[in-house]
């Protein structure tokens, strides 16, 4: 009979460390002050061609004082649709350590008026936030010459 001497190692837990580094001082960062300050740096975050071809899902992720840790590009679909996965949302979220979001996506058709699924996904990531205690603070569709904010209208 073979004799086996087992390895101990599977006795200690593994350790996982956690590690947040930003490559941009937080004095150098956005600060989100309003709807409007939030839509001129989802419009520097855009890509200008696009904004009018097809549709894209952007996040901005947080910090506890409203400055910009980093923008998510989520989903880009076609001329009139995206598919949002939340969980890549919420795990860009917390790999960046952020407190607060705001959605963002546009319509390429120039009409700002929010869709079903619009208000779907936005009471989808809206409820999801609160267990993970990330606060949803808006959620603009926009346009190259406007945009929407669920917030400012009541409707988050």
């Amino acid at each position: 009979m073979e004799t086996t001497v087992l390895n101990k190692d599977w006795l200690i837990a593994s350790e996982v460390e956690l590690i947040y580094k930003s490559k941009v001082k937080a004095s150098q960062r956005p600060q989100i002050t309003s709807s409007y300050s939030a839509y001129q740096i989802a419009l520097k975050a855009w890509d200008g061609n696009k904004i009018e071809l097809l549709e894209q899902f952007k996040v901005l992720m947080l910090s506890n004082n409203n400055k910009v840790l980093g923008v998510l590009e989520a989903s880009t679909g076609g001329i009139t649709a995206t598919i949002v996965d939340l969980r890549i949302i919420f795990s860009a979220l917390l790999k960046a350590n952020a407190t607060a979001f705001i959605i963002i996506h546009n319509h390429p058709s120039g009409k700002l008026d929010p869709s079903d699924a619009d208000r779907q996904i936005t009471r989808k990531l809206k409820e999801a936030s609160k267990i993970l205690d990330i606060t949803l603070l808006d959620h603009l569709i926009i346009t190259e010459e406007s945009y929407y904010s669920f917030a400012d209208e009541g409707t988050l």
